[in-house]
């Protein structure tokens, strides 16, 4: 087995997941307040491309009560049960949505989580965001008391703060507990997580990132660069990303031309060496979670566990996109 193919710990947990999951915010198909971010997945394609991530050597998958008011992760349950994929094969990562809300909602919802999932349990249970009516502390009580009851087995934050994750691993601590994960984005052309302190804190506090839009909206394979005209094409709300105006199409030229050269080196694509990146430069800090809309990308994504880039090569990304941090 190659060494990228070993799972690796996740957090302050007993949990063993492959560095590369798949997010499924695009199993929303147009339901939902951001449904329409994605294109609608037919449930057949949808099943195909979790059987290609499985294949591939993932195997666990990030999915939110907000992609699509939980039609992401009842399409999930439907299309792994469909697989005959039995609940100990693979692990489940969801979110509870803060908007306008109290922590209390944290246990009046869990059971429509727990429902739309089965037979698969919750894994790792996140906060998705830090904007809840409630505290922290508030919110972290709530999340413990699901995991006295065994409802979910671990507790994870996501776009927390390195001040917000501290304080969650605080009220954590007090209840006898962990937090294994923060969720965050990034990726080679935002690096902020590393100049803002999440990054630094993560690793003293021995909790794990899992970065999501790994490959800058799709922006890291380099399609966009080689064809303009794909803008003209994009539809819903990710064309209007600043990341995707020109200028900035044009700052991010020298990155796209080196994972190009790169990717020629190590016969992968751009996207596989942008991935891997990830998955590398930290050790085994950084776990990412790419989305796939189709078997093409669901299979690209896990061949970037089929080779590691040498420190030389990492370096050199490191240094062409220290501008990104």
């Amino acid at each position: 087995m190659n060494n990228q193919r070993k799972l690796r710990k996740l957090g302050n947990s007993d949990l063993y997941l492959s560095s590369i999951g798949l997010g499924c915010w695009q199993f929303s198909r147009g339901k939902g307040l951001f449904g329409n971010y994605w294109p609608y997945l037919e449930e057949s394609v949808i099943r195909d491309i979790i059987q290609s991530s499985i294949e591939g050597g993932i195997n666990w998958f990030d999915t939110a009560e907000a992609y699509g008011g939980g039609e992401s992760e009842w399409m999930l349950s439907q299309a792994l049960q469909s697989l005959h994929i039995p609940p100990e094969k693979i692990f489940i990562a969801s979110k509870w949505s803060p908007f306008f809300r109290t922590a209390r909602s944290i246990g009046r919802t869990i059971d429509d989580r727990i429902k739309l999932l089965h037979p698969y349990p919750i894994s790792l249970y996140q906060i998705h965001h830090p904007y809840s009516f409630s505290s922290i502390a508030s919110q972290i009580n709530e999340m413990s008391k699901l995991l006295k009851e065994n409802k979910i087995r671990y507790i994870g934050v996501s776009n927390f703060s390195a001040r917000q994750m501290v304080k969650a691993q605080q009220e954590l601590k007090n209840a006898g507990y962990s937090l294994v994960s923060n969720q965050v984005r990034y990726h080679l052309l935002d690096r902020k997580i590393e100049s803002n302190g999440i990054l630094e804190t993560a690793r003293e506090l021995g909790v794990t990132i899992i970065a999501y839009s790994p490959l800058a909206q799709g922006i890291l394979s380099g399609k966009f660069h080689r064809d303009p005209q794909l803008l003209d094409k994009m539809k819903g709300a990710r064309k209007y990303l600043p990341a995707f105006r020109k200028k900035n199409l044009q700052k991010s030229r020298p990155v796209i031309d080196l994972l190009e050269q790169l990717a020629e080196k190590y016969q992968a694509t751009p996207a596989q060496v942008a991935l891997n990146w990830l998955i590398n430069f930290h050790g085994d800090l950084v776990f990412v979670i790419p989305g796939a809309a189709g078997i093409k990308q669901a299979s690209e994504n896990t061949a970037a566990l089929n080779f590691t880039l040498s420190r030389q090569d990492m370096q050199a990304l490191e240094e062409i996109t220290k501008v990104f941090i």
